[in-house]
């Protein structure tokens, strides 16, 4: 007969089997995502607690529930002041609405002065490596009002956004700065033996991402050749919101937040039972599931001082890769799915297999030198 223990977690795989296929396959559900997985975190959370991890809190705790809903209204500080996505989200939203004619002026502008081909490869290059400094948040803002006024066909449109969100979400790893994940890896990192400090992922990951970057914005190009097919005769024009689909949006990237703290509390017992005991060539391979997971949640899980220089390094990249993989993967790619009406299909397409391209470009060259003796 199974245990409780045993039957929490057949039900915990259950609903990331659910979270990973339901999105493509119902149209309700890719319509309401943010629903779906407050829905599916909540029940995870609530499988969570039948499970006892010594040592560990699982299942509901008043500070779980606080930190869901101060997650997305607290992601940094600026001046003192809590700053999180959704205030940001809003504030932008709201800032784009009364200058609406001034930006798509200055878009209009930018169009004429320069090719679609270079304004692509920019974009891409100079979001991802601002990324760290500025944030992942207000990046992926920039972006998709930028690429919502480019005169190009929707496909293009999606896979620009896609392309530009995994160079976003890559470049943000370069400083605590840049999103939750580095926050945390460096915090945990602060004391011996790294004494991880501003520069600590800038100096391990900066010769993989930087070179990265640079790619996408090569593929980029190449995938807006390919869609855009010399329809030259589209309007560049910024459709303006109402104040009520901005408020309406705030709203959702609060609740997408929420869940995603949920999901991440929820299945920390199969991260901790079963992820973080895996080698450092499997792990990275693991870590593709932060597709659909906080990559916050899984870092802060298995990111400590007494892994090796190579082991933070490739656990790191897989999930930063990863996570452009999805829209749930990552903040960037939720900003811009919502803004643009990207469907989770839409996404799949793009991100899926260059994400996998990228995992395993970046396997080869993490693990294979030292597989052959050349590292």
């Amino acid at each position: 007969m199974l245990s409780m223990d045993m039957l929490a977690n057949v039900g915990l795989g259950l609903i990331f089997i659910l979270v990973l296929i339901l999105p493509f396959r119902v149209k309700c559900i890719e319509h309401n995502l943010e629903v779906f997985l407050f829905a599916c975190g909540v029940v995870a959370l609530t499988l969570s607690g039948l499970i006892i991890i010594p040592g560990e809190q699982t299942g509901w705790s008043q500070a779980i529930v606080q930190e869901a809903l101060l997650s997305p209204l607290h992601v940094t500080s600026l001046f003192g002041i809590p700053v999180g996505i959704v205030q940001i989200v809003l504030v932008f939203g709201l800032v784009i609405y009364f200058f609406y004619h001034r930006l798509q002026s200055a878009i209009v502008g930018m169009v004429d002065r320069l090719s679609l081909s270079w304004i692509i490869f920019l974009l891409i290059v100079v979001l991802g490596l601002v990324s760290s400094i500025i944030s992942a948040i207000l990046a992926a803002i920039i972006l998709v009002e930028i690429v919502n006024a480019l005169p190009v066909v929707k496909k293009a449109k999606v896979e620009i956004a896609v392309v530009s969100c995994l160079s976003i979400g890559l470049g943000a790893g370069l400083t605590p700065l840049g999103e939750p994940l580095t926050t945390i890896v460096v915090s945990k990192l602060s004391g011996a033996p790294y004494h991880a400090g501003f520069t600590f992922l800038f100096d391990r990951l900066g010769i993989f991402i930087i070179p990265a970057i640079l790619v996408l914005g090569v593929v980029g190009v190449f995938l807006f050749s390919r869609s855009h097919k010399g329809d030259e005769k589209l309007e560049c024009s910024v459709e303006r919101e109402t104040i009520k689909e901005i408020l309406i949006r705030a709203g959702k990237v609060y609740l997408f937040i929420m869940a995603l703290v949920f999901l991440g509390e929820g299945f920390k017992p199969l991260i901790l039972e079963f992820i973080v005991s895996i080698p450092s060539a499997g792990l990275y391979w693991i870590n593709i599931v932060s597709a659909v997971l906080d990559n916050a949640t899984l870092a802060a899980a298995e990111i400590n001082p007494v892994l090796s220089s190579q082991q933070i390094t490739s656990a790191l990249m897989g999930l930063l890769i990863a996570g452009g993989m999805l829209i749930p993967g990552n903040i960037p790619n939720i900003i811009a799915a919502g803004k643009m009406g990207i469907s989770s299909r839409e996404w799949a397409k793009t991100g899926v297999p260059l994400g996998l391209i990228l995992m395993a470009a970046f396997f080869c060259i993490l693990f294979i030198p030292s597989w052959l003796g050349l590292a």
